[in-house]
């Protein structure tokens, strides 16, 4: 199969889907411009302030473009390209992009809540606290998971002795980033310029950074780069978000955009053919199909943290109503858009049928660099090119992770309606107090390393999907608006990640009988694992009583 054609079907599809479905949507819930939105109504200099329509969809994308869409459908090319494809082009559409814009909508239209706030106005007290303690519980691996990545992108000294020059620079170009990044936002805050002169200055900006990070690289090993995530995730979760991540996903978003851009425009000029058959079967190498294509393909198809993302930090940036589609529906199309690239790219560098050698982000990296060399870029500098993108979709996901996390924990602790706070809780709605537990708590998660905990990753991510869509349904019911397009996904997602996790379950308590099972790191798994589980099927007895029943909240603000 050619490879440009599979590109071209893609882009095809998201853009009528766009067009047609995504405005749809829109109209059929309605969007007012000159509504008030959270942004402008509740500013306060922190957690809300209204940012022009590129800015949120630059942190948006930023955030939501984690190392899911290279990696997810290359893994799952196992299967063959067909079902792989298939499953990005109809879960990017129907799945993930309806959701992340419904989590958006939802949110802009009830005061910028978050996914648990929304639960409580619309099922109650009791199904908030279940499902902050599920998000909770799920940001924990998030920030382990990619900490563990970014420390080992960075490492410039490898365990065995070796240099790692690439991620050194990588290194030294991430940590200007944040300084740079925070000037950047006092200069936006201060200035207001133009969307051309903004945009002149943050390019200025990257190719200094660029420039100085491959002078003058950092050369630490894994632990201190481990150290330095930490840190910089505490700094991300308490500072304002128009001084450190909305500018740092500004300036990221032109990696990351370029990395897509290179993908395509590669595609374009080497119109590769893909050397993978279309399907290999329903089971291969001990995987069936179902659930794991499912799991496997998450950001790409569709991704439950995305929702925490749209509710938790872009609800409170959206300027004007009009935003809301291009930010919440356009950027889940764009990622959608990354993951057919990689898969295409992926199975154009395999031979017999058999993917090359390396992790996914090594072969899809190998490629891109190649493209870029064939554009005329050195190859070190195309190396370090490319190890920046990989850094960036680790980094800007970890930062908006570690915030949400902290939001979800406090929260948890916020008194209902005509409660009053104790002293404890007090403590836990404390931003700073609150940071800290969940940092202290994911870092003790990630010394089990990466691959110990992206398979449980994997499928509360997916689980959080099915709560997520199960929630906008009960408040499209409640406030009115057609919600039947939710019922299809909700139900799929819930069947396949409670599927995968009973599975995962099995997998770990058969480790107790062949000697293999290690405490720290099978044990918490299977803690997490049983819990996870627990609070999901809690959520959706909530839920799905009010999908159900006939309960109006006190007051319909979504109804506006």
């Amino acid at each position: 199969m050619n490879g440009l054609t599979l590109v071209g079907l893609a882009m095809v599809v998201f853009a009528c889907a766009y067009l047609f479905y995504g405005r749809w949507l829109a109209r059929s819930w309605g969007i007012d411009p000159k509504a008030k939105t959270p942004a402008v109504a509740l500013e306060d200099g922190g957690d809300y302030a209204p940012a022009s329509r590129f800015t949120v969809f630059a942190h948006q994308f930023s955030s939501i473009t984690g190392a899911g869409p290279v990696t997810g459908p290359i893994i799952a090319a196992m299967f063959g390209w067909a079902p792989a494809l298939l499953w990005l082009l109809v879960g990017g559409v129907f799945f993930g992009a309806v959701q992340d814009f419904t989590a958006l909508y939802a949110s802009v239209k009830n005061k910028g809540k978050s996914m648990g706030m929304l639960i409580e106005e619309y099922v109650g007290t009791t199904g908030r606290r279940l499902f902050l303690l599920f998000c909770w519980l799920f940001t924990l691996l998030v920030i382990a998971a990619f900490a563990d990545i970014v420390s080992g992108t960075f490492a410039g000294m490898l365990k065995d002795g070796t240099v790692n020059v690439a991620g050194a620079q990588a290194a030294s170009i991430s940590m200007l980033y944040i300084f740079v990044a925070m000037g950047f936002g006092v200069f936006i805050r201060k200035f207001q310029p133009s969307g051309a002169v903004k945009l002149l200055v943050a390019l200025i900006l990257v190719i200094g950074m660029f420039a100085a990070g491959m002078a003058f690289p950092l050369y630490f090993d894994a632990q201190v780069w481990r150290y330095v995530t930490f840190g910089y995730c505490f700094i991300a979760s308490v500072l304002p978000m128009w001084l450190l991540m909305e500018p740092r996903d500004y300036l990221s978003s032109f990696l990351l955009l370029g990395m897509v851009a290179g993908g395509v425009i590669g595609v374009l000029v080497a119109n590769p053919v893909l050397q993978m058959p279309a399907f290999v079967g329903f089971t291969v190498q001990g995987h069936s199909l179902f659930p794991i294509l499912f799991i496997t393909i998450a950001c790409g198809a569709v991704s439950g943290f995305h929702s925490l993302v749209s509710s938790g930090t872009s609800s409170k940036a959206i300027e004007n109503e009009k935003d809301m589609l291009p930010v919440g529906y356009g950027a889940m199309l764009v990622e959608s858009l990354l993951g057919v690239v990689a898969l295409v790219i992926a199975c154009a560098t395999a031979t017999g049928g058999q993917l090359p050698a390396g992790t996914p982000f090594q072969i899809f990296a190998g490629a891109v660099s190649g493209f870029f060399q064939m554009f005329g870029l050195p190859a070190e500098i195309s190396a370090c090119v490319i190890t920046m993108c990989v850094s960036a979709l680790a980094m800007t996901t970890i930062d908006s992770v570690a915030r949400i996390g902290r939001m979800s924990f406090q929260e948890i602790f916020t008194p209902g309606a005509g409660e009053q706070a104790s002293s404890f809780q007090s403590l836990c709605m404390n931003k700073y107090f609150s940071t800290v537990v969940t940092l202290v708590l994911s870092y003790g998660l990630c010394l089990a390393g990466y691959m110990s905990i992206w398979p449980l990753f994997g499928a509360a991510n997916q689980l959080l999907a099915s709560l997520v869509l199960i929630s906008l349904a009960v408040f499209l019911r409640t406030t009115g608006r057609q919600g039947w397009m939710l019922y299809l996904p909700m139900c799929f997602m819930f069947l396949v990640t409670m599927s995968a996790l009973v599975l995962s379950v099995t997998n770990i308590v058969a480790k107790l009988g062949d000697g293999s099972f290690v405490l720290m790191v099978d044990g918490l798994q299977l803690v997490l694992a049983l819990a996870l589980m627990t609070l999901a099927v809690q959520v959706v007895k909530h839920c799905g009583s009010e999908l159900l029943g006939h309960r109006q909240p006190a007051s319909l603000q979504g109804s506006n």
